[in-house]
């Protein structure tokens, strides 16, 4: 059967992300039902299929979708600058995120969901890897199908003590396998085995959840080290650090990612290194919780070690804003601020870590992450007719250090257009806007946290 494509994207300068990491200037991308056709150049392309509807990317730029990594999806989005930047990870997390989860009704959880979903597709990211802190993911993944956003979707998962929505290991294991059995691989919402990690888990339930995500080949997430705390928690545990703690127990490897990974030792970048195991660095949240990533963070290294290293925005009130393009200018500045070396990895390595490396990362590059016929035709037209893309310069240097999320026109998940114009059209957006104001303000009084306001707000006449 010989394919027709759906769509042509036209005119835009294609940065593949392909092998050799080719632009193709005026080039055009074949969108045949949810996977790319052929990449080419537009009057070959459009000699080839000459009746197809057209978008239009003149005077674009054309990447591929990019991959949040680590990207919390209930909690903080009802609570969008609520949490003070005065305070430290424990007080943010006891004083504010667990009151928050606890108030949060079935209704929120979709509702927040579906608002951080609107953010990372407007600001160009397709791919979202939610981070466990989910009560209801039924709720959860209807919103990411309703926004049309790709992703994973986990639950909580721990079994200490005195905890919310904690539970002894094979409970905690059961509701994990129910998730990945109810959004089986290959769908836009696919189930991920998904622990909250730190201290929260048992040995049995680590290995047990490590051995589920081998079983199933669903893959696994779990936070570890933002800060000193888990470091301390393990050594006092077991005598060992975190990581090899971890391997002793045997869940790392290639199934892993692990979100965060910034407080290691020599001996656990090797044993990271060594098992494939991959992370989600996500360097705003470390830098607005003072949680020493400047000091300890080694991210740099593991990825220019062959480290298999993905950006992620954390939470709303630590990564504060779901735009991948930002995180991966402060990576590329860390490195090489960090190490007092301009040669440090830039740009162009930055953008790898954003699409294609990154795809790799959460275990999903035979899929997404580059531009390339047989891939699905997850899509970001970026308009360059503003100043920050005049002139234009090297593309790399310019997606990473000019711009951000805000030159973001138009995106495509699975062929389908979501965004147009830099406004999604899977939903209603004032809609949205009006109902997450209310919602916010009633679960922010059912959690019974106060909004502490650093300047005096006035009502004026």
């Amino acid at each position: 059967m010989v394919l027709i494509p759906d769509l042509l994207v036209t005119g835009g300068d294609v940065v593949t992300m392909n092998p050799r990491r080719e632009v193709l200037l005026g080039g055009a991308v074949a969108v045949a039902g949810e996977r790319i056709l052929a990449v080419g150049g537009t009057a070959e392309l459009r000699a080839r299929w000459p009746d197809v509807p057209e978008l239009d990317a003149t005077d674009c730029v054309v990447t591929p979708g990019m991959v949040n990594a680590h990207q919390h999806l209930t909690g903080d989005p009802l609570a969008r600058a609520c949490i003070p930047d005065d305070i430290d990870s424990e007080e943010s997390i006891h004083g504010w995120a667990v009151p928050l989860h606890q108030a949060h009704l079935p209704e929120d959880e979709e509702l927040s969901a579906l608002l951080a979903c609107a953010e990372n597709l407007r600001n160009g990211v397709t791919t979202i890897i939610e981070a466990g802190t989910v009560a209801n993911p039924e709720r959860v993944a209807a919103a990411m199908t309703r926004a049309g956003a790709r992703g994973t979707v986990g639950t909580w998962g721990w079994d200490v003590d005195d905890a919310p929505h904690a539970a002894p290991a094979d409970e905690v294991l059961d509701r994990l396998w129910a998730v990945v059995e109810s959004y089986p691989a290959g769908g836009l919402v696919e189930g991920r085995v998904t622990l909250v990690g730190h201290g929260l888990a048992s040995d049995g339930l680590l290995a047990g959840a490590a051995d589920l995500a081998r079983r199933t080949g669903a893959g696994m997430t779990m936070h570890m080290s933002p800060g000193r705390a888990d470091v301390d928690h393990y050594l006092a545990r077991s005598g060992r650090r975190p990581l090899l703690h971890l391997a002793d127990l045997g869940v790392l490897g290639p199934h892993l990612l692990l979100a965060h990974a910034v407080w290691l030792d020599d001996a656990e970048v090797d044993a990271l290194l060594g098992s494939e195991t991959a992370v989600a660095y996500c360097p705003w949240a470390y830098l607005r919780l003072g949680q020493g990533v400047t000091r300890a963070g080694r991210h740099a290294e593991i990825f220019t070690r062959g480290g298999r290293v993905a950006l992620g925005c954390d939470a709303g009130n630590a990564g504060d804003a779901a735009d991948i393009l930002r995180a991966a200018a402060l990576a590329a500045g860390l490195a090489k601020d960090t190490a007092m070396d301009p040669g440090a990895i830039g740009a162009p390595e930055a953008m790898e870590m954003a699409t294609i490396r990154g795809a790799e990362a959460v275990g999903m590059g035979d899929r997404i992450g580059s531009i390339e016929a047989g891939k699905l035709a997850d899509l970001v037209v970026h308009d360059a007719t503003g100043p920050q893309w005049t002139p234009r310069g090297d593309v790399a240097q310019q997606l990473v250090w000019s711009t951000d999320g805000r030159s973001v026109r138009d995106v495509l998940v699975g062929g389908q257009v979501v965004v147009r114009q830099g406004r999604c059209v899977t939903l209603d957006e004032d809609a949205l806007r009006i109902e997450a104001r209310k919602a916010s303000a009633r679960l922010l009084e059912r959690a019974g946290v106060a909004v502490r306001r650093h300047w005096p707000h006035v009502r004026s006449h």
